[in-house]
């Protein structure tokens, strides 16, 4: 398989039509449908998949789709027209029907089957079935892969209905959870920050479910109401979405001899990552083994460096299993995610996730995720002991490796050429005692201050925590001494310049995104649509109008406020 072909040449995509001519199945032509699913899609119904890569799946339109935003930055990358997102054969395909789509796409979509491991440990229990063969993707269905600009693209429906991995559910997203995804993945594009993309999204003016949820003001850990939202179809995008999961259920099954096609199906997974993420960096020439390790030496470089972006800009992913782990080294699965308000090393967004992903423990979940990936390729090694050893030397390097990416990255946020343990240490504890906005704080800290009065603005006063403010005080204006003491002198203006380049002035906070989603359940989408506008230039000096609404601390009333600051899940 190639990436680059002439299908991906520089076009202006105005229709469907046009967008029919980018289409190129790598996925589904290159690797194994499962013996047991129908060439038409027609498969909703939970069941066991005991082989295959993907089981045709056949997506559930919503019902009377209405346009509600696009990713006009992705569109220009694809080279897309604008027009495209409101044409209705394009919001007819990316709304779930593909009953009417021109050739060569394809009247069915794909899902795939995954494996789960928390925090480096394997599970089946969340499989219906106790087995392992039931659980992957319940609600996502790839439905096209394009190139375009010489770039390969997977085109993915989330909500678009069941498949035999949706374990009773109903196969449905609702608006509340789409807007959430539909922004972030934007947000952190802009950010700097490798992600899956926005395409598109799309509500029902007719279509509703019941989710469990928060009342209006409760300070309640879990949902305590059922409510009834509309049902939309968001469409994400990324050069694959091969999760550490999916090899891992691969990998399981070559390691148990589940089947006679076993460990040929795991290599040709394996393969087939390296094609669609690493064929830049990896010589195709090279024989399996030899390409296997320079894969897990790659995705460890990726890895290390997606974690300490996270931790730069404040991001918690909430949840992070192997299977919401992209194999490709970027953010996948924006479910219990949050960005942080107040500086807290245990800030966890989902009350369900444990401090074991909370914000500065990302790192040492992403080292399990690592050594989950690292575990499903050692079944393509066993003949091959010299590449085993250089196999466990990479895992085994992953924390120096990882730590080394974390102090270059505060080194960077901080404007210094080079991380001092001991002036970082005062700061978290400061940070932590005063507290403080962690992505306002740091932005304050980019103008490179006179003394503590021009960080005042990102303190959370009124929250203190500690007996003696004026001790506090003091304390800051000796940080800020020794900070000052270490910086390069004489370039301030130049040294402020380049940390706005690392610190952003604005973050995706959920207390913003709230009201977004509750006007967009009733039809305006001039909140959402502002949203996506600030979010996507969140180094940029804005307007005073924008600054007063986005760049400030979050209200006392919001702290503590179920699906606001917390929630059990997203649906």
């Amino acid at each position: 398989m190639q990436k680059r072909t002439p299908r991906g040449m520089s076009m202006m995509v105005e229709t469907v039509d046009d967008l029919a001519r980018l289409a190129d199945y790598s996925f589904m032509d290159q690797l194994n449908c499962d013996p047991g699913g129908r060439a038409d899609g027609a498969d909703h119904a939970p069941r066991q998949v005991f082989s295959g890569h993907y089981v045709p799946v056949k997506p559930t339109p919503i019902e009377n789709p209405e346009y509600v935003a696009h990713g006009k930055a992705l569109f220009s990358e694809l080279g897309f027209a604008d027009s495209l997102a409101q044409s209705d054969d394009f919001a007819r395909m990316f709304s779930g029907d593909l009953s009417r789509v021109p050739e060569p796409i394809r009247k069915a979509g794909w899902a795939c089957g995954y494996a789960l491991s928390i925090y480096g440990n394997e599970f089946t229990r969340q499989c219906p079935f106790q087995t392992g063969n039931g659980y992957g993707d319940g609600r996502a269905i790839s439905v096209l892969e394009v190139v375009a600009n010489n770039q390969r693209w997977e085109m993915q429906l989330k909500g678009g209905g069941r498949t035999p991995y949706c374990r009773g559910g109903d196969g449905r997203a609702v608006l509340r959870s789409s807007v959430r995804e539909f922004l972030a993945q934007e947000h952190m594009h802009a950010l700097g920050v490798p992600t899956s993309r926005s395409l598109s999204l799309y509500v029902s003016t007719t279509e509703r479910v019941r989710r469990p949820w928060y009342s209006e003001g409760s300070r309640s850990t879990d949902p305590d109401v059922l409510v009834t939202e509309p049902v939309a179809i968001s469409t994400r995008v990324a050069p694959s979405f091969i999760r550490v999961g999916q090899l891992e259920l691969f990998s399981r099954r070559a390691r148990k001899q589940e089947h006679p096609q076993a460990m040929e199906e795991l290599e040709k997974i394996v393969l087939h990552l390296i094609d669609r993420e690493y064929s830049e960096v990896i010589d195709q020439t090279l024989a399996t083994p030899e390409k296997v390790v320079m894969l897990a030496h790659a995705f460890r470089r990726r890895l290390t460096s997606l974690l300490a972006n996270w931790v730069r800009i404040g991001y918690c992913q909430g949840n992070f299993n192997s299977d919401n782990c992209a194999a490709g080294g970027y953010t996948l699965d924006y479910g219990p995610f949050g960005f942080c308000d107040v500086f807290d090393p245990r800030y966890q967004p989902w009350t369900g996730g444990g401090h074991h992903y909370a914000f500065l423990n990302q790192p040492a979940a992403a080292d399990r995720n690592f050594y989950s990936f690292c575990t499903a390729l050692r079944p393509l090694l066993a003949a091959h002991p010299g590449c085993l050893r250089q196999l466990d030397e990479i895992q085994g390097d992953f924390p120096q490796v990882m730590q080394d990416e974390m102090e270059k990255m505060w080194a960077a946020k901080l404007g210094l050429d080079a991380f001092d343990a001991e002036l970082f240490s005062e700061l978290a504890t400061l940070m932590m005692q005063t507290p403080v906005d962690y992505t306002m704080f740091f932005r304050e800290l980019s103008s490179v201050p006179d003394d503590v009065e021009g960080l005042k603005k990102s303190f959370y006063e009124g929250r203190t925590y500690a007996a003696d403010p004026e001790g506090l005080d003091k304390r800051w204006s000796a940080w800020l001494t020794q900070w000052k003491s270490c910086i390069r002198p004489g370039a301030r203006e130049e040294l402020s310049h380049q940390m706005k380049g690392v610190n952003p002035k604005y973050s995706l906070r959920e207390w913003f995104v709230v009201p977004a989603y509750q006007q967009a359940a009733e039809g305006n989408y001039t909140l959402l649509r502002e949203l996506q506008e600030v979010m996507t230039q969140p180094y940029a000096e804005q307007s005073r109008d924008i600054e007063d609404k986005y760049y400030r601390l979050k209200p006392p009333e919001l702290f503590d406020l179920g699906g606001s600051s917390h929630y059990s899940c997203s649906s």
